[in-house]
């Protein structure tokens, strides 16, 4: 291939959201057209791999999209070819992520954008990286050439009759990485949804292809219990109302919510992640878009991350269209559907209203995401009713307060005081938004639990030296 084919492919056109008119198709057609007589190579993956070199920077496809027959090669071969110095960028990866353990320091050090489970202990005891970074911005890493990434490792549908692939679960990040890397690789899994949107991929784009059949890896069933139940209860019944634009974070909690919504009617859903559950708000007959401004008619979604049940329905469903992170999560986007109604969890929360998101301490934990993106694309919403909900149950496993005086030593803030408007636990709703720091802690201090609003109180009293109040 030509010098200038191939900075023809990295260097496509593309309409961004600095432009006054937003264009739903983030790429160009010109992105989108195969390249004439240009085919990719299918090789075995121990072969494909082989094109990663000592010091290269690697995008690796992420959440349920995880190439882990192509990651587990390339371990191999790190020994094998005594590769180093290999880094993996990333947002959460599902498997076993052996590239962290500590017999490959040295030949891999992964670069979390997010923290995934398989990640924080390799972060914790310095064999990795974490990059504090809003989702919606980790195109520009890419796109800027602050990240130059010299390989793909991407997972995808096999080619149509006409030879498009498709990026299937995840598009989030993907989409702008395979656009900016100077090799590809692709697994090819005929188990990988073909979703619609912004995912969608031509073979010719491809440098190699590797074909390998296995089922997507899928979320066990959420464990709902009292207090995450007493939660949903509370937010479906008091701050979901019909017609409102869903979205939800990752966890327990948000699928709750939606699980409590089935007699809700014309829900709209413009989301980072989906879920199942947002499938069976479709066959409950709640879930309908037709309310929404953007792509009326349409759930709008980054990355998918569930059970069969949710990767069948994806599989070339017109209903749904996965875009790239920086338009599901551009706050300008956001704001325009109606009711934004946004619900994500958190760690912890301050008597202030501050939210820790990402870590316990010192100790990182996961990372921004997009809770701010829909935070304050809910609080600007343009017909002045979106709400911003933060939610978490009173206390942890082991009984520690969720709410407290003050952010453990360490924490990161991911959601500001200024920003919070709900935080609700399993004993109400606190509505900060407006109020002073004693009527801030009024309320968190009815939300907490029983056992903790003494000493609350009390913490309250000696940190504003007035009692708090409503």
């Amino acid at each position: 291939m030509s010098v200038l084919l191939r900075t023809a492919l990295r260097h496509f056109p593309r309409v961004t959201t600095s432009n006054a008119r937003r264009t739903f198709f983030i790429y160009s057609p010109d992105a989108l057209s195969p390249q004439r007589d240009r085919e990719p190579a299918w090789k075995k993956a121990e072969d494909a791999v082989q094109a990663i070199q000592s010091g290269n920077r690697v995008f690796v496809h992420g959440c349920a999209a995880t190439p882990n027959y192509l990651l587990s090669a390339l371990a191999d071969y790190g020994k094998q070819g005594n590769l180093c110095d290999v880094e993996l960028v990333h947002i959460p990866t599902v498997g076993p992520a052996v590239y962290n353990e500590p017999e490959y320091q040295g030949i891999f050090h992964s670069r979390s954008l997010f923290i995934g489970a398989n990640c924080r202990e390799a972060i914790a005891e310095g064999r990795a990286d974490t990059v504090p970074i809003f989702l919606s911005e980790i195109p520009l890493l890419f796109r800027r050439n602050i990240y130059r990434l010299d390989v793909a490792l991407i997972h995808v549908s096999p080619p149509d009759q006409h030879g498009f692939c498709s990026l299937g679960t995840s598009v989030d990040c993907t989409r702008a990485a395979v656009q900016h890397a100077k090799y590809i690789i692709a697994q090819v899994n005929k188990h990988m949804p073909r979703t619609l949107g912004d995912g969608l991929i031509h073979q010719s784009h491809i440098d190699c292809m590797v074909k390998h059949n296995t089922h997507l890896p899928e979320i066990e069933p959420i464990i709902r219990t009292p207090e995450i139940n007493e939660i949903a209860r509370l937010i479906s019944d008091n701050l979901v109302e019909d017609g409102a634009t869903l979205q939800t974070g990752i966890g327990n909690l948000p699928d709750a919510v939606l699980h409590k919504l089935y007699n809700h009617k014309d829900l709209g859903f413009h989301s980072e992640m989906i879920s199942d559950t947002v499938v069976n708000l479709v066959e409950k007959g709640a879930l309908t878009n037709a309310k929404k401004t953007i792509q009326t008619g349409k759930i709008v979604g980054s990355f998918a991350m569930g059970t069969k049940k949710l990767y069948s329905f994806l599989d070339d469903n017109s209903f749904v269209a996965l875009h790239e992170c920086d338009f599901t999560n551009n706050l300008s986007i956001i704001c325009q559907n109606p009711r934004v109604t946004s619900i994500n969890t958190c760690l912890e929360v301050d008597l202030t209203g501050q939210v820790c998101s990402d870590s316990l301490g010192t100790y990182m934990y996961s990372g921004f995401g997009g809770q701010i993106d829909f935070v304050r694309g809910a609080a600007l919403s343009l017909d002045g009713q979106g709400k911003p909900i933060i939610a978490c149950t009173s206390t942890t496993d082991d009984g520690t307060s969720r709410i407290v005086p003050t952010l453990k030593e360490g924490a990161g803030v991911v959601t500001t005081r200024a920003h919070v408007h709900y935080i609700v636990t399993e004993y109400g709703i606190a509505n900060l938004f407006g109020k002073n720091l004693r009527q801030r802690a009024f309320e968190l201090i009815k939300i907490a639990h029983p056992s903790e609003r003494e000493n609350l109180e009390k913490r309250a009293f000696e940190r504003f030296k007035c009692m708090p109040s409503p």
